[in-house]
């Protein structure tokens, strides 16, 4: 359920440079990360197809707030309740239309994201085993865990990945353009990457791609939003969760309850990555009267919907699900298109937030 970047199709990162990050309010310095180039003179905007780390001035703020009021009256809520019920229905129409082609594989994540590389130590030596008794940091299984990846379980009794030292699961995997730029660049033998898709569409293609390979992936449809659902670890097993433009398309009121539920999923130590559409994005300002559910909650044309963060609005929902920050930033972009003269602004906003590693108990006299 990798969404769609707007109505040009942009890959947040995939263009000619890679973004440079700034903070928000919260305090931290400016954190470049990569590309450097900085549009100082205007009249040299078309010499490039991207420039970075770009300044609003108070006036395009202004406009971008009177255009988003403008077209904010939501649908009827029988029509809100069509596309909540009918979500499935849309993301599988949407990967049976584009397959593969939609996307380009993310590559720029592994400067953004270096948990994503091979690490250069794995201390997380573990098996997760349905019968075991090794479990992690965490002691053995009980009987709650050992039902929850039961329907996942090897025939053998093994989890997926149950020998892997450092383990990896993208949420809303799409057609594996995170996933597999992971597999092909992280070669360590440790690495072990679980991906799911709200759509079933999605993860066929995962799973017929040549590269897919299940002795180092396992893919699953799973919606992020049943919090009930099962996830095919137990809780506290995971080093590293993914989230790319994928949050923004659940309903508002379902994404705190997801985060927390994910956070679960985490080992002490552990970090979820996003990277996501952020407020007054290029895209939010296309959206024509007749496209709101709610408050910067929008319906594309072909029935999937996407929500514009502000970074405040991320903040919260990660330290209520226990988590602390790393990371919040808000990647700022001009993008032009040379041939036609046009230039396009873009919001997205990265976080990084981490599951505080437990204090060891105090040995009692």
């Amino acid at each position: 359920m990798a969404a769609p970047h707007g109505v040009v199709g942009v890959e947040g990162g995939s263009s000619e440079t890679a973004p440079i990050l700034s903070d928000s309010t919260t305090g931290d310095e400016k954190r470049p990360q990569f590309g450097t180039r900085f549009l100082t003179d205007p009249r040299q905007v078309f010499q490039h197809n991207a420039w970075d780390n770009v300044e609003w001035t108070e006036e395009q703020e202004a406009s971008a707030k009177r255009k988003v009021l403008e077209n904010n009256q939501p649908l009827p809520l029988e029509k809100q309740e069509e596309y909540d019920n009918r979500a499935n229905e849309f993301w599988n129409n949407f990967y049976t239309i584009h397959e593969n082609r939609f996307f380009k594989d993310r590559h720029w994540l592994f400067t953004e994201f270096p948990e994503l590389a091979p690490q250069t130590s794995l201390n997380h030596e573990s098996r997760l085993e349905v019968s075991g008794t090794d479990y992690s940091q965490q002691g053995c299984l009980d009987q709650e865990q050992r039902s929850e990846v039961a329907a996942f379980a090897d025939t053998d009794g093994d989890i997926p990945g149950s020998s892997a030292k450092y383990r990896i699961m993208e949420v809303g995997c799409g057609v594996g353009n995170t996933v597999f730029p992971i597999l092909k660049t992280n070669n360590d033998p440790g690495l072990f990457v679980y991906c799911c898709d709200f759509s079933s569409t999605a993860v066929e293609l995962v799973k017929s791609n040549p590269e897919y390979d299940p002795e180092r992936c396992f893919a699953f449809v799973h919606d992020l939003s049943d919090v009930e659902a099962n996830y095919p670890v137990p809780d506290g097993t995971l080093d590293v969760i993914v989230l790319i433009f994928v949050f923004s398309a659940l309903h508002p009121d379902k994404m705190q309850a997801s985060i927390s539920r994910l956070a679960r999923l985490l080992k002490p130590g552990g970090v979820i990555l996003l990277r996501d559409y952020g407020r007054y994005d290029m895209a939010q300002l296309r959206f024509k009267k007749g496209r709101c559910l709610s408050e910067n909650f929008y319906v594309r044309g072909d029935g999937t919907r996407v929500y514009f963060f502000t970074q405040d609005e991320l903040h919260e929902m990660f330290t209520q699900a226990g988590l602390d920050k790393v990371q919040n930033l808000v990647d700022r972009r001009l993008q032009v298109n040379r041939g036609k003269q046009i230039t396009m602004y873009r919001v997205w906003i990265q976080c990084k937030y981490r599951k505080a590693v437990a204090e060891p108990l105090e040995t009692q006299g």
